[in-house]
C-alpha cells in the first residue's frame, strides 16, 4: 500500500469512529457528497447528517466539501459542521490548517469542530489551530477523539 492510500484509509477510520458516535446518538445518515439544501430540506428525520456534503465556493473560488454536516442537534443553532484531520507521520494535513480555518470563518455555513488524529501533527500546528477558536467565531473547538467522545457525550446525551 502506498504511503497517500495508507494516509486515506487512516483518515476514513477516524472518520468512521465519528460516524459511529453519531450513529449511536441517533443520528440519520441522509447521504453522500450531496449539498447543504438536500440535507436542510430532509426534514422528515429530525435529528441527521450527511458525508461529503458541498457548502459552496471557498477561499479560492473552488467547491468546499465538509466531512460531516449535522442537523438536529439539542443547541441553538441545532447545525454542526466536523472535519476530521488524521496526519499519522510527517506531512502536509497540518499546514493546511491555515486554509482550513480561513474558510470556516468565512465560507462555512455552522459551527465547526475539527476532530484531530494521528501522531504525525507538529504541536505547533494544533496548538495554532486550537487558538483559533479565540478569533474565529465559527470554530468551536478542536479535539481529538477521545476528547470528541467526551462533548458529544454532553452535548448529544442533553435530552
Amino acid at each position: 500500500m502506498t504511503p497517500g492510500a495508507k494516509a486515506n484509509q487512516s483518515g476514513r477510520i477516524l472518520e468512521t469512529n465519528v460516524e459511529a458516535i453519531l450513529t449511536a446518538y441517533e443520528y440519520f445518515q441522509i447521504g453522500t457528497h450531496v449539498t447543504k439544501e438536500y440535507l436542510l430540506n430532509a426534514s422528515l428525520l429530525k435529528k441527521r447528517y450527511a458525508k461529503q456534503v458541498y457548502i459552496g465556493n471557498g477561499v479560492y473560488q473552488t467547491s468546499l466539501k465538509v466531512d460531516f454536516y449535522v442537523v438536529g442537534l439539542p443547541l441553538n443553532p441545532s447545525e454542526l459542521i466536523i472535519e476530521c484531520k488524521w496526519q499519522e507521520s510527517g506531512g502536509s494535513v497540518d499546514e493546511k490548517f491555515p486554509y482550513l480555518n480561513l474558510n470556516i470563518q468565512q465560507y462555512y455555513p455552522a459551527p465547526t469542530i475539527v476532530v484531530i488524529g494521528g501522531e504525525g501533527m507538529r504541536e505547533g500546528a494544533i496548538k495554532w489551530l486550537r487558538q483559533q477558536v479565540n478569533f474565529n467565531h465559527n470554530l468551536l473547538a478542536v479535539h481529538t477523539l477521545d476528547r470528541f467522545i467526551a462533548w458529544a457525550n454532553k452535548t448529544f446525551g442533553v435530552a
